[in-house]
């Protein structure tokens, strides 16, 4: 897993415009931002599974994971449920105003470890917002990986999102998509359940395969129990995990996991890493 060092101070947000908006539902957002110094994009190094840190002046800052391919240089993207008081107001922000952005922070995708493996993406809830990097990166590399499962989870089939990307998506060669909602309109193409289900739909070869996770911490934790069963080694298994993260470099406290910072030793974590905090009470 790859980390790399915010720029140019990691206490100070850089500006930039939000150059578009799109309501994805009537609670998801995605915004596209542009730093307001063409320079920041060249020295803005970013690995898939790091956030930001968003700063809407006034109001406050929030973690928020980035979505865009690191090699679109000329745009940053963040998808963002608004469920507290600095997310609502940004979503209340149009394309022409500013906000801060420190980052990127955290610990990514081992996309590295990954390269020659096939690799299962399983996501549920807004977790998809941090898989789509992967994807992306994978799709735009294809020759380096092995076969690409793309497992997501949704509440209700109209909290699905992302709609175009899985449309291209799964024509990408050696691709296989499993959506599942819990609960579905009449026209709802895919399957009815939970994602963890999809599993067992998998051609899994547990021996070359690894596996990225984002979303409820219950939902991980039945997936894990799962792939384990499926002869999966616990460092095959990856988890990025959501705390409240209020620094970003390890310092206030916040998301702190036993020994460890979310915000700065993760938030992607191999499970053989934190299995004996994962899913404990008061972690």
């Amino acid at each position: 897993m790859k980390m790399n060092k915010p720029i140019p101070d990691p206490y100070l947000p850089l500006e930039a415009l939000i150059v578009d908006k799109i309501e994805e539902s009537a609670t998801i957002f995605t915004l596209h931002l542009r730093f307001l110094d063409p320079q920041h994009h060249q020295q803005f190094l970013f690995y898939p599974g790091q956030f930001n840190m968003l700063y809407l002046y006034g109001v406050g800052e929030v973690a928020i994971s980035i979505v865009s391919d690191p090699e679109q240089k000329e745009i940053l993207t963040h998808t963002i449920r608004a469920i507290g008081r600095v997310t609502k107001a940004l979503q209340k922000l149009k394309p022409g105003e500013r906000i801060g952005v420190r980052g990127p922070f955290g610990r990514g995708w081992p996309l590295e470890q990954a390269k020659n493996k096939d690799v299962i993406v399983l996501t549920g809830g807004l977790g998809c917002a941090p898989s789509v990097s992967i994807i992306e990166y994978i799709l735009a590399r294809r020759e380096q990986y092995g076969k690409l499962s793309i497992l997501q989870g949704v509440k209700h089939s109209d909290d699905f999102i992302f709609r175009k990307q899985y449309d291209i998506w799964k024509k990408s060669p050696n691709t296989i998509i499993h959506i599942a909602a819990d609960q579905a309109g009449p026209k709802w193409p895919w399957s009815v359940g939970y994602v963890t289900d999809m599993i067992d739909k998998l051609h899994l070869n547990p021996v070359n395969s690894i596996v990225m996770m984002c979303g409820p911490e219950m939902m991980m934790n039945t997936a894990v129990k799962v792939f384990k069963q499926k002869g999966m080694a616990e460092d095959s298994l990856y988890l990025s995990m959501e705390r409240n993260m209020e620094c970003g470099i390890g310092q206030c406290g916040h998301c702190q996991y036993g020994g460890l910072f979310i915000c700065k030793d993760g938030p992607v974590f191999a499970y053989s890493e934190i299995k004996e905090l994962f899913n404990e009470p008061g972690f």
